[in-house]
Parts: structure tokens; sequence; C-alpha cells
């Protein structure tokens, strides 16, 4: 009898045993090795922040317990290299096959495309599955073939599509293979996610999260049960656990989104019953922040380059402020502006904001101070608990103005009036600012304008122990019409520069027109050789070199060959120290950038202060994004939010499910 197949199940951001499609093909007919491989080289500009790895460790423990208890310990490795630690693991137990599950950021795509190649080279059968996502990005797009770029056209067309209802069984039992003892493995402590200077600060998380798969699935329960009927009333409000508080678990895979989708739709089919008009109203926000986290990777896998720099070409001349100053101002929380402040203090206290919060602050980023979208991005990457690549590009993207739906160019919302709307007793602005907490709740979101009687009484003094506004509503309105008006200016003396004929006839044609620059991709085309529906259509296995799919399958027939092979491959990336194909897309497109983001400015390399660098280290350093002298388009995690109310509009169109509190539901 044939001894059974050994597959390598390869986890990233999947960590859950249920609905893990990888796991349950990998599961049914074969040994099997599951592993986890932490590359901080790999990882680039986009190194997770302190809260975010103490989140990937508590969860990666848990699911090696869980592993462990189905008969199959979690392998963990500390690498140099992915693909080197991947083809160690196979030769360790002689693997014929490797599967995982998709991911559709820029860093991983291209490295799972070189590990597919490599593999596929020396025989080793590559399968990848989705896990993440109800619609995989290539399936999804227009009557004319080409990818959305407008989220409701492309959420309607995803509501019309059949969603397979089928989730995949867990295992009941896993059967390790041979060889395990020979891979190169370490402990969850050894794996250096958490530094020691870091525990302090990291075990008052415990107290308001606990992360992993099958905690994942008691706040689902928690949520469906007893906070989604109230959703679309307690979504408005900044203090308190009004969210799903589900971010960081789909973040790190612990939770499945069709998990989510169908308790949800399955609550909906109930309320529907009892002609509960304020529960479907709650369903259909909800869904609608699934929608957007969806839309959040299908953006980056189709238009890859939104990672550092704005879809809408337009904005490659808009002409950002490189002010180091103010950007400390607005890290620190010193502003001037209570709710704005109170939102960064929280974030850098606990890891976390209301996702309303997150656009409040994000706004005043971009359209107060008129710094780059890339800088606060980047530092949300860097301190949110949930932080998330893609949808931080979806969201400050479409905070700035740089998606064709997006926050109009030249909108500016006033921090007082919206302290009013969601902080109306002005409790969250106390709770965080405790320089505020005497003062009135007529005061508390405009103290600038509050009597000297007031504000002597709340003990403030204005420019000593609490800022004046770091800038005027009025300089900053004038100061962003300008920004617009010379983006349009410069974008149609740019379209001039590149036509042909006569400049003068084209000039008078375009004054006055302001076209917005939306790319193309297409997303339906002509796709040979699909062995499997399964697999990611780009970059895939069927990648390979000459014509034929099966081409690149060398050796099955010879198992000694491929060993040879394989222990060959190893030793010879064991002499490098990097393997530079698979370095991060910011360094590896440095070159690049530099000559397609000229005009905007680089992440400061020294935005701290002395003082700020020692607490900075507590939290997760602040590393610039690249070295290119463009900045690198990032951070912000929303869970449910990411992208702003328009006037008159109350629908919280953010990104991914809704928020996190660091702390529990009362029960």
């Amino acid at each position: 009898m044939d001894s059974p197949s050994k597959t390598v199940v390869w986890f990233r951001r999947d960590l859950r045993i249920e609905d893990n499609p990888a796991l349950a093909a990998a599961s049914k007919d074969a040994c099997v090795l599951p592993v986890f491989i932490w590359c901080p080289g790999e990882e680039g500009q986009f190194y997770p922040g302190r809260v975010s790895r103490w989140w990937l460790k508590q969860s990666l423990a848990h699911l090696d317990r869980s592993l462990r208890s189905l008969g199959a310990p979690l392998v963990l490795i500390r690498a140099e290299s992915t693909l080197a630690s991947l083809l160690q693991c196979i030769g360790a137990i002689g693997a014929t096959r490797v599967v995982y599950n998709h991911l559709y950021d820029p860093v991983s795509l291209i490295r799972d495309h070189k590990i597919k190649n490599e593999l596929a080279d020396l025989g080793i059968s590559v399968q990848s599955f989705n896990g993440d996502l109800l619609y995989e990005p290539w399936e999804v797009y227009d009557e004319n073939g080409l990818a959305f770029t407008a989220f409701n056209a492309y959420w309607d067309k995803c509501m019309s599509l059949p969603i397979e209802p089928t989730l995949p069984l867990p295992p009941w039992r896993l059967v390790p293979p041979a060889g395990t003892e020979n891979v190169q493995s370490c402990s969850p402590e050894e794996l250096g996610l958490e530094n020691d200077a870091e525990k302090s600060s990291n075990a008052l998380l415990s107290r308001g999260w606990s992360p992993g798969w099958a905690n994942a699935d008691k706040m689902l329960a928690e949520f469906v049960n007893g906070h989604l009927r109230e959703y679309s009333r307690n979504r408005m409000k900044v203090e308190g656990n009004t969210t799903s508080l589900l971010s960081p678990y789909l973040h790190f895979g612990e939770l499945s989104v069709r998990q989510i989708y169908q308790a949800v739709r399955m609550k909906q089919i109930q309320w529907a019953k009892e002609e509960n008009s304020d529960a479907e109203e709650s369903i259909n926000l909800f869904l609608r922040s699934i929608g957007l986290r969806e839309y959040s990777r299908y953006l980056c896998f189709n238009f890859p380059f939104t990672y550092e720099r704005s879809l809408l070409g337009n904005l490659k001349h808009y002409p950002w402020r490189a002010d180091e100053d103010q950007f400390k101002s607005w890290r620190q929380g010193r502003t001037g502006y209570p709710l704005v402040d109170a939102g960064m203090r929280e974030l850098w206290a606990t890891g976390w904001m209301h996702n309303r919060t997150r656009v409040i602050v994000a706004s005043f980023f971009v359209k107060f101070l008129l710094l780059p979208w890339t800088w606060g991005m980047k530092y949300f990457w860097d301190t949110l608990l949930d932080a998330d690549l893609e949808n931080d590009i979806l969201g400050w993207q479409y905070i700035s103005g740089s998606l064709p739906d997006g926050h109009e160019l030249n909108r500016l919302d006033n921090p007082e009036d919206q302290g009013r709307k969601f902080d109306p007793d002005g409790e969250y602005v106390r709770n965080w600012i405790p320089e505020l907490a005497r003062m009135p709740t007529e005061w508390i979101h405009r103290p600038w304008d509050a009597p000297r009687s007031v504000l002597k009484a709340a003990g403030i003094e204005l420019g000593l122990n609490y800022p004046k506004p770091i800038i005027e509503l009025n300089t900053a309105r004038e100061r962003l019409d300008d920004a617009v008006t010379m983006m349009w200016e410069l974008d149609r003396a740019a379209r001039v520069a590149t036509l042909s004929g006569s400049h003068e006839v084209v000039a008078d044609n375009l004054i006055g027109m302001n076209n917005l620059d939306i790319p193309k991709a297409v997303v339906k085309k002509e796709v040979s050789c699909t062995s499997s529906s399964l697999d990611q259509r780009v970059p895939s296995v069927h990648n390979l070199k000459g014509s034929s799919c099966n081409k690149g399958l060398k050796n099955l027939n010879s198992e000694r060959s491929k060993q040879v092979d394989i222990n060959n491959r190893v030793a010879k990336m064991e002499t490098s120290k990097k393997d530079k194909d698979l370095c991060s897309t910011a360094e590896s497109s440095a070159a690049r950038k530099r000559s397609i983001s000229g005009s905007m400015c680089a992440v400061p390399d020294s935005c701290f202060s002395l003082s700020e660098v020692n607490t900075l280290d507590d939290s997760g350093s602040f590393k610039p994004h690249n070295s290119s002298g463009s900045p690198s388009m990032h951070p912000w995690k929303e869970e449910d939010g990411i992208r702003g109310e328009k006037e008159g509009d109350d629908v919280d169109a953010q990104s991914s499910i809704e928020g996190l509190r660091p702390c529990k539901r009362p029960s």
C-alpha cells in the first residue's frame, strides 16, 4: 500500500481551524505539517507595530494549542527567507505538496509568486485557496470586463453574484508526518514578536482583548445576538463599545468573513419575519462594512500601486506640505482641537480608535494640515491594534480624495461641529484629555472661544497646559482651496505638455475642465491551462515558463532527484543573508517610485523628538516609509471604518468591519 502523501500547510493570516480551506484540503488524504514562518526582513516598511505583534503572538499560541489537540502541533519558524524555510520543511518530511490561503497585498503577492514558481520548478505541487473573501478580486468586473473604481457599483455587482454557502468542515484529526523533528522550529517567545521593553505595556492589552480563533467565534456570537440590532444607532457614538470589535480577528484570519456573512444573513431572515425595520437597517449597514473590506482587497489586487500613490492620477500634482512639526503635534494629540487630540491620545494609549474617530483625525490630517496622507497611514500602521494594509489604503485614499467616490477634494469638516455631533456630552474628550476634564459641555469642543472666567475655573491656560489651535478654520479653508486650485492647474498643464498639435487650442479646450484621471484594469480575460479553480489567478502556479501547464512539474517520478534539488537549494539559500527577490515591495521598487512620485514627500526620518523616542520604542517604532524620497501610502486600519460620511449621509462607509475597543463589553 502506498504511504500517504505529505503536505505542508503554510499558515499566514488565516490563524483558525474552522472554515480554513487550505487546512481542510490538506487533512483529507495526507499527513499534515502546519507551519507559520516569521520573516521580519521581508516585511520591509510594513513591519507590524507593537500591539499588532502582541496580537499575533497570542493568536499563534492559541492556534498551536488547537492543532496539538488535533494531533499535529504548529511548527513556528523565525527565518531570513520564507522560501528557504519552506524548502527546509519540504526536505525534512519529504513533502510533495504545499497549500495555503490567498493574500492580496502587494508584498504578499510578490512573495507568493516567487515561491509558487520556485516550488513548481522542483516538482512540488502548490495549491492556494480563498480563505479571506466572499469574492475573489478576479471574479467581479463591469460590463466591459474592467475593474470597478467605485464602491457602490462594485458592491451592487457582488450582491448580484451567488455566494458559496458551504463552509469546509474543520478536521477531526490530523496525522503528523515523520521527520517533523528535523525542522528547525522555535517557541512563540523565540519568534521575537515581543521584546522585554514592550511586555509591561502589552500586559494591559490582555485585559480588554482575547486573541484566538475560538475567542473570535464567541465575539461574533455575542455581537450578532446582542448588539447587531442596535448597530445603526450605536455606531455613531465615539465613546463606549458601539461596534462589532471584530476587525483584529478578521485581519489575522481568526474569523472567516463567510462565517460573519452567514451569521448575519440568518439574523436578517429572522428579523424580516418580525418586520423589524430598525434591525433591517442595522443589517444593511453592517453588511456594507463587510463589503468595504472586500473592496479594499479588490483595489489592492487590481491596482497594486495604490499602496504607494493615489488611485487618481491627478493627485500626483497635489501640493502636500512636509511640515514635520505639525505632524508631531498631530501624533501627540496637541493640535488644539479636542476631539482630534482625544482620538490621537486614545490611539497612543490603547492601539485603538472608533472608526468614526479615525475618519475625523485622518480628515484633519490631510485637509487642515495638508500633510501627505502616506505619513498618516504609516503612523496608523505602526500603532493600530487592527492595522490592515488593504483597509488602511482604502481608508486614507478615501479621506484624502484620492478615489473617484471619496471625499471631495475641497471638503473640510469642522472638528467643533463633529464634536457636538459624535460626542455631544464631551465625555470622550474628558476621558482622554484630563486637562479639559472640568470644562463645561458648552465649551468642551471649542475652548478657544470660552470666556477667561470659564477657562480659569476649569484650570486651563491655553498655550500652556492645553495648546491653542494649530491652525484657524478660516486659514485652513483658504489653504485647502489654494491647494486644490494649484493641483488642477498643474494637472492641466501636464496634460497640455503631453499633447501634440497647437498648445494654444488645447489649453483653451482644457480651461475649466477638471477631469479625473481614473486608471483602468482588465479583470475578465481568457486564462489558459487552468487546472484548478481554487488556485489564485495572478500570480499563479500556472505562470511557468513554456506553453504547457505541466512543463514545470519536473521529476515527479524521481523522489531522490527531487530531494537532492531541494537540499541543494536550501544549502544555497542559507549562504545568502537575504533573498533580494523577496524584499518588500517598497524596497524593491524604490527607483521606480523616485520617477513616479517625485512631487510627493517622504515620511520624515526624524519625526520624533528624543524625549518621544523612548516612549515610541516601548510601543513599536515609527519607521520612515522608504528611502526613495516618495511617500508610501499606507496605514489606517478600520474595522468599520475607512470612509467618512458625506454631508447628509450618515451611512458609515468605512472599511472593514466595525470598531474594536480596548475593553471588553459589559456583561
